[in-house]
């Protein structure tokens, strides 16, 4: 990436965060963390440890801008951090259900690793840039279609696409989802079209009164390509 470029995207960047920011706290502001057994991001075991993984989030109307991380808690698994920075767009469709558009900046804080302004690309600098589309159907049946590609910094322009499906079964909320990478990706490490991420998630509530509730998840994911599965279990606090 230019230099030029490297400042407009910058200024750009920051500029949306406060003025949408300074709009958005009359309407809605949100913070949480989730601490997991292992951070598990399609189908694949970023730093092999427990992770506690914080987000904010500000939104007004159908926009919405947040930032997100993952922190080992194992030494050894930081080269793994993750600290990521997203924009989104959702827009109703009434009974046909919901569009939302956006995009996600992946950042790698890694111990004396990358300059967070290092945006050069060929996967040489800090920054993975992923616009991304999904639809989501109506309560009736609100299936989700995903959509994601890397524009800045992969080589390979990896196309990800994700299906998942909410069901309720005795008051545990299940999720399945089914996501593969369209053809060959290093940053996947996939030869051509592969699935990367089969999971099934079960997510209930601990109350531990009648105004707080934790949730506890366990998830079962499945790479097909690597062959490897992960059972996670996490918790959630949300505010």
């Amino acid at each position: 990436m230019n230099t030029r470029f490297r400042i407009k995207f910058t200024t750009l960047l920051f500029s949306l965060i406060f003025l949408t920011a300074g709009a958005a706290v009359a309407q809605s502001f949100s913070i949480g963390a989730d601490m997991v057994s292992r951070y598990v991001w399609r189908g694949t075991d970023f730093g092999e440890s427990a992770s506690v993984q914080p987000a904010l989030s500000f939104s007004q109307g159908g926009f919405e801008i947040g930032t997100w991380a993952s922190y080992s808690f194992s030494p050894d698994g930081a080269g793994a951090n993750e600290h990521d920075i997203w924009i989104g767009y959702t827009v109703e469709a009434g009974e046909a259900g919901s569009f939302s558009f956006g995009v996600t900046d992946y950042y790698f804080p890694a111990p004396g690793g990358s300059d967070f302004f290092d945006f050069s690309g060929d996967g040489e600098g800090s920054h993975w840039i992923e616009p991304y589309v999904s639809y989501t159907g109506p309560e009736s049946f609100p299936i989700t279609l995903y959509g994601a590609m890397f524009a800045h910094n992969d080589p390979d322009n990896s196309l990800y696409l994700e299906a998942s499906l909410p069901v309720k079964v005795d008051g545990v909320e299940l999720g399945l989802t089914a996501g593969a990478v369209s053809g060959e990706s290093a940053f996947y490490g996939t030869d051509g079209f592969a699935f990367v991420n089969l999971g099934l998630a079960a997510t209930k509530e601990l109350k531990l009164n009648e105004a707080f509730a934790i949730p506890v998840s366990v998830a079962y994911i499945l790479n097909p390509d690597t062959e490897r599965s992960f059972l996670v279990f996490g918790l959630g606090i949300s505010l």
